[in-house]
């Protein structure tokens, strides 16, 4: 492979950072207030239900999510475990105020925890509720549904330990109970009841359902992410963002099999309903006359006849996406490929794989930080023998640079002649030019990995690593403007044209790291080539420095130990790169030039 070459597949990658970067940099603008106010339903919307899809007569109809009835005062069962606090409202059993109480909105010592699910009083409401769709000889005001107002039947408040169980009866012959339990986690056990003590036979077939009242007002429309509706139905996972959401009138339901699940996923927390039973059908659509987004799984129809009962169990997850927390729930409570909640990406086969090391370095170490810099020795030390085989083809390519500059001289314009002679010159001395490029061609994926899993993976958010780098999610906060903190003013606010500008102590690091080790690689002949690789270290430090620090150290890491490695191997393989040299003479050609 010739230079041309070499530096086509160093602009490839060059281009493909510059995309992330610009993605980045310039995300779609955040929502205004006003598009907010227009997406927030309103406190007096009516409590119609609207059927999910059209059903033959025998058959149920799920309801869609409806606002709490004007007026309505329901009590409220309080929820509370190490990891949750919140309330269940007797208002249609709902789950509509939740916090995740081991997560802070921000880094400030007094934040507030993290709000998951909100009431329809709120803005963005967001909530779960479970009912029973009517069949044959029934109708909506016989079963429990959005604006029942179910009793306590059995506990004063849910905890792991203690369960609830609430109770409604139809005044028409029907029973309904609903146990709820809660985990050490973020599980919810919910199994529905109904005893038939009527004078005939009734159809009809539990559901639940999450809702959404408008977009979240922190989506982040960024490409690498996945926000909005997410399933699992017959071993296929299917996302669907908020623009894709079908109606409700024609949105088409998928029959789960044995086991399946759907809800919302966000960017660090999600809310999904967990269904085990064969015949269940789950559905994703929207409202648009009240903007509500709304996942449902529903159950199949059930004959009761007189003297009978049924029960139904099904889970929700509602909580953080911490990948050991749901890799437990997919191994041990059998919900199947629950850690593809998680957006792994197009390289899943390495970002899966990379993150399950990186958590067990954390986990071994105790700081994320130092464990991505073990995660980056680890990474160069299976590519060593790839990098070895690349270090010593620039050594030699450097020892014959003194030769292809006389081929050149001695061809002139003639680039065929200089083409031929190059090749029998690398021929004479066993010399295969591609192998420099290979290194290259591997830390793309690599480093996109990576930087899929630092930004989407929780682990990493407000995650420390040493002094001033408190969270690894976020870029460097530290700035030249200040002089890094010396000065008393503060530093420009991260992603900022300033904050560009007055770059951080890790964005500079980078930039030096580059060129030290473009210092060991062989110069392209071509003088403009030559001025561009020269910018490249300096352009990627200003380009990468909003980027996440977790993704700049990693970046410096592999920038230090790539260097290091090469410059030992160039001396094993006789030739002594003078790189402070270069320097020296770097600095006395600017000297000169200022003259």
């Amino acid at each position: 492979m010739d230079d041309q070459n070499k530096n086509l597949i160093l602009a490839v990658a060059l281009s493909m950072l510059v995309i992330l970067g610009w993605s980045y940099f310039f995300p779609p603008p955040e929502p205004t207030a006003e598009q907010l106010a227009a997406n927030a339903p309103s406190s007096q919307t009516t409590s119609e239900t609207i059927a999910s899809t059209p059903l033959a007569a025998q058959d149920t109809q799920a309801p869609a999510a409806a606002a709490a009835k004007p007026g309505v005062d329901a009590p409220r069962i309080k929820v509370q475990s190490e990891r949750l606090e919140g309330t269940i409202s007797l208002l249609g059993g709902r789950f509509d105020e939740l916090k995740l109480k081991n997560y802070r909105e921000n880094l400030a010592q007094d934040s507030d925890i993290v709000p998951l699910l909100k009431p329809t009083s709120s803005d963005n409401a967001y909530y779960a509720l479970y009912g029973w769709a009517p069949g044959a000889g029934l109708t909506a005001e016989l079963v429990p549904g959005p604006n029942t107002v179910w009793s306590l039947v059995r506990g004063d408040r849910l905890t792991p330990s203690t369960p609830i169980t609430l109770g409604w009866d139809n005044g028409a012959g029907l029973q309904f109970q609903r146990e709820i339990a809660l985990d050490e986690d973020y599980l919810f056990t919910i199994t529905q009841s109904v005893s038939n003590t009527g004078a005939g036979a009734v159809s009809l077939a539990p559901y639940g359902t999450i809702a959404r009242h408008g977009e979240p007002a922190d989506l982040k429309n960024f490409f690498i992410l996945h926000e909005g509706a997410i399933r699992h139905v017959a071993g296929e996972l299917t996302e669907t963002d908020y623009s894709d959401f079908e109606s409700a009138r024609s949105h088409e339901e998928h029959l789960v099999g044995d086991k399946g699940w759907t809800g919302f996923t966000d960017h660090y927390w999600m809310t999904t309903l967990i269904v085990d039973q064969p015949g269940a059908k789950i559905s994703a659509f929207k409202d648009t006359q009240r903007d509500i987004y709304q996942t449902t799984a529903k159950h199949k129809t059930e004959t009761l006849a007189t003297g009978q009962s049924l029960r139904v169990s099904s889970r929700l997850f509602a909580g953080a996406k911490e990948w050991e927390t749901i890799r437990t729930y997919q191994d041990d409570g059998g919900i199947p490929k629950f850690l593809d909640s998680i957006d792994w990406g197009w390289f899943f086969f390495i970002t899966k794989p990379m993150f399950w090391l990186l958590h067990y370095l954390h986990a071994m170490i105790g700081n994320m930080g130092w464990a991505i810099i073990g995660l980056t020795f680890i990474i160069k030390l299976v590519l060593f023998p790839l990098a070895y085989k690349s270090y010593a083809s620039m050594a030699k390519m450097k020892e014959l640079q003194p030769q292809m500059e006389k081929i050149k001289e001695q061809a002139g314009d003639d680039r065929q002649k200089v083409q031929q002679e190059m090749m029998a010159l690398y021929k004479k001395e066993k010399v295969n030019p591609a192998a420099g490029c290979l290194p290259i061609l591997m830390q793309i994926p690599i480093f996109f990995s990576l930087y899929k899993v630092i930004f989407v993976t929780l682990e990493l958010r407000h995650a420390p690593w040493i002094g001033w780098i408190k969270d690894l999610s976020a870029p460097d906060t530290s700035s030249i403007f200040n002089l890094f903190g010396i000065f008393p003013w503060a530093a420009p606010e991260p992603g900022s044209i300033m904050a560009l500008v007055f770059i951080g102590i890790l964005p500079l690091l980078l930039g030096i790291t580059m060129w030290l080790q473009q210092k060991l690689n062989p110069a392209p002949s071509d003088p403009i080539q030559q001025q561009i690789f020269a910018w490249m270290p300096w352009v990627f430090m200003f380009m990468l420095g909003s980027f996440a620090s977790g993704l700049v150290i990693y970046w410096i890491a592999n920038n230090t130990i790539t260097f290091t490695q090469q410059y030992l191997i160039m001396r094993s393989h006789g030739y002594k790169p003078d790189v402070f040299g270069n320097i020296r003479s770097s600095f006395k050609r600017a000297s000169k030039d200022a003259e």
